[in-house]
């Protein structure tokens, strides 16, 4: 019998523009709230507008770095048609690049942009926080199929394990409960 080659999982291309809209705004949002509590931390009164004027900035750098960052990953991902730690690398240094433009210095941007692709490379390389708890390639229907199928084990086998009583009952309980009570007792129980 032949070796036959593990079946390649093949990738299915991402919208990049609906993925990149949507980050910005979600990081738009975090931005804005990040300025509001920038606005409330400042000493003079500067108004409901000062969320815009005066700490605005704030919720352009939020939105533009995940914006681009999403971007470039979807957009690496589809290209290289492969989903990887690569991708989340790539999306690291230009969002941090994002970042360094505030300092406008070519060593701060690609400072910035190195660390936080770094630092996000690693993570997704690792596995995050947790690690990766099943393999990537393994369909999660199947798995979670696979484990129900494990666990499954026949009712006369729990009820032989675990005796009848305590609210777990095979069929024809009554009529041996009532045999063994007469036996046991000699009274008999009627049928209900």
């Amino acid at each position: 019998m032949a070796l036959q080659p593990a079946e390649e999982k093949k990738y299915h291309p991402k919208d990049v523009i609906s993925a990149a809209m949507k980050t910005t705004m979600l990081t738009g949002g975090i931005g804005l709230f990040a300025s509001a509590v920038q606005n409330t931390l400042v000493k003079q009164n500067v108004g409901p507008w000062g969320v815009f004027v005066r700490t605005g900035s704030t919720i352009t750098i939020f939105a533009a770095m995940g914006g681009t960052y999403e971007f470039v990953k979807t957009a690496s991902a589809n290209l290289r048609e492969k989903e990887d730690y690569w991708n989340v690398t790539l999306g690291g240094f230009f969002a941090g690049s994002i970042l360094g433009l505030r300092a406008r210095t070519v060593p701060a941007v690609l400072g910035y942009g190195v660390a936080l692709a770094t630092t996000l490379g690693a993570f997704e390389y690792t596995g995050g926080i947790w690690g990766y708890s099943r393999s990537r390639d393994v369909d999660k229907f199947e798995e979670l199929e696979k484990l129900r199928k494990a666990y499954r084990t026949p009712a006369e086998e729990t009820f032989q394990e675990l005796g009848e009583g305590r609210g777990i009952y095979a069929p024809g309980y009554a009529e041996r409960r009532r045999e063994r009570i007469k036996e046991t007792y000699g009274i008999d129980v009627p049928r209900s």
